[in-house]
């Protein structure tokens, strides 16, 4: 990489507790064990308030888990093909299937997940774990989708805002993935206050958060970590469709 040209800047914002900005400038990667072939980065960790961890990740061809991630006990686990080529083989419990761009998966407490790219391709993916909720009388179960296979709806009576539905609904799960899209001008009902934080990777376009006090610009490839009750709405601002995809809580009462 070498020397700077100029001044060091940044666009990332760091607020603890409250909600983070992260752009793809600056960051780092992480060595994860028992991970072979991957280059990921961290995105959010209870370190700076995130009640789940969130990463990033390019996969050579050849990559693969020498040992299952996350099957500890009470740990659940997410994992999305982004972008890139060739195809990703996950292994839950006993069933492996082959996710192809846009494809993921979710895995129950205490199963976890194997990943091999066993193609000739170079794919990004995200994943995604969090300790689970129990319920009586309910348990989550695997699931496996594709994104290009889920029919938007219309978000909000808003004809230019669309969202997708990636998980089940029922009480099993205690959380879900979606994605939100934008149309140039298009922006949220309302500013949002809630209980429920979010984990949000940038897809496409640009556009301006309200986070908290703040006002800042966010745009493809930056990730939004949002904590709970901070306020936050945004307006798509570029010429493309705004679009993002982003994990939520919920079907649980608070905790006291």
């Amino acid at each position: 990489m070498g020397y700077p040209k100029g001044n060091l800047t940044t666009r990332a914002v760091v607020k603890p507790w409250s909600y983070t900005v992260i752009p793809p400038e600056g960051r780092v990667k992480n060595v994860l064990p028992f991970f072979e072939g991957f280059s990921t980065t961290i995105l959010a960790s209870p370190k700076y308030g995130a009640s789940f961890v969130f990463y990033i990740s390019t996969v050579e061809p050849g990559a693969k888990t020498t040992r299952t991630w996350s099957a500890e006990e009470g740990i659940e686990t997410f994992v999305y093909f982004m972008d890139g080529e060739g195809e990703l083989s996950v292994k839950i419990g006993g069933e492996e299937k082959v996710l192809k761009q846009g494809g993921y998966a979710y895995s129950p407490a205490g199963v976890g997940m194997d990943f091999a790219n066993k193609s000739k391709g170079t794919m990004r993916i995200l994943f995604y774990k969090q300790r689970y909720t129990p319920i009586e009388g309910h348990a989550a179960r695997t699931f496996w989708g594709n994104v290009n296979d889920i029919q938007e709806r219309i978000y909000d009576d808003m004809a230019n805002v669309f969202i997708q539905d990636l998980l089940p609904t029922d009480l099993g799960f205690d959380m879900n993935f979606h994605i939100l899209s934008f149309e140039p001008a298009g922006c949220h009902p309302f500013i949002e206050t809630h209980v429920q934080e979010h984990g949000a990777y940038m897809l496409s376009g640009q556009g301006v958060y309200i986070l908290g006090d703040d006002y800042v610009q966010v745009q493809k490839e930056d990730f939004v970590w949002f904590g709970p009750f901070v306020q936050q709405a945004v307006y798509a601002t570029g010429r493309e469709r705004l679009s993002y995809i982003y994990s939520k809580d919920f079907n649980r009462d608070a905790e006291i």
